[in-house]
């Protein structure tokens, strides 16, 4: 065989294969519709989303121990979901949805605290109870996976509300900082006193003692710019402690409450 047949012989190869590929690609674009067709029919839709989480973990309100925030960081916290809708009856005004979320929350803060319960790691690795009284610097951060089961309610064509519960599993999670500029008061109010002054800080970790199971309450609107573009914002509110129901160190209950806000396409 001549190279001028080998030549040949290879663009029609290429030709051939190309030709298979697209119909392949063809074929799955027509069985995609054909499919997203017949969903709508049976009232379901389907959307993939992506934004980001601002907020906090706080107790509510804020106890007397906390004298005043003085500094706070949202960090960047990413979320990814993808959504399961039903629309009831013939209007398709009201809906159910199912939602599987993968999401960051965390943030960073600084305050100044009096009587403050704390456990701190001492120089030599010792640990020391007490109450604390001076600057705490907390940096919580934890990853996990959400589900949400929400009531939807279409008021246009564009715009959704919805409400409902969620449950949340962490994957990971870290709560450590630092104290500082001020002194621990070992045992209770008026043990033995323990400063620390200037630059000097002692660490703590609580990372252990995050609780793994979330659960709580979330709301949102969401608007159709476009044909498929979606415009997404959802509050969620945990309604348990993020520590475990036999961690004694921080005395109130924190709960985790963040914005979500981003963008999603619906098939």
């Amino acid at each position: 065989m001549n190279y001028k047949s080998m030549k040949s012989n290879s663009i029609l190869w290429l030709i051939l294969s190309l030709m298979l590929a697209t119909t392949c690609q063809l074929q799955a674009q027509e069985d995609r519709n054909r499919g997203i067709i017949q969903s709508a029919l049976y009232g379901l839709e389907y959307e993939i989303k992506a934004g980001f989480n601002i907020g906090g973990t706080s107790p509510i309100p804020l106890p007397q121990e906390i004298r005043a925030l003085t500094g706070y960081s949202p960090n960047i916290n990413f979320s990814i979901e993808g959504d399961i809708i039903k629309w009831l009856g013939k209007e398709k005004e009201w809906g159910v949805i199912l939602g599987l979320r993968l999401e960051n929350k965390g943030m960073e803060a600084e305050a100044r605290t009096k009587n403050y319960s704390m456990e701190i790691i001492g120089s030599g690795g010792e640990r020391m109870k007490g109450n604390w009284t001076g600057m705490v610097k907390t940096k919580f951060r934890a990853s996990y996976f959400t589900i949400p089961v929400l009531a939807a309610w279409k008021a246009n064509p564009r715009l959704r509300f919805n409400f409902g519960p969620y449950v949340s599993i962490m994957t990971n999670g870290d709560f450590t900082g630092y104290v500082f500029d001020g002194y621990l008061r070992e045992g209770d109010p008026t043990g033995n006193k323990v400063e620390f002054e200037g630059e000097t800080t002692a660490p703590y970790d609580f990372s252990d003692n995050l609780r793994h199971f979330q659960w709580g309450m979330q709301g949102g609107v969401s608007w159709r710019a476009f044909k498929h573009l979606t415009v997404n914002a959802d509050l969620t509110w945990g309604l348990n402690d993020v520590f475990k129901k036999d961690f004694q160190t921080i005395t109130f209950p924190m709960y985790p409450i963040y914005l979500n806000a981003g963008f999603g396409y619906a098939f």
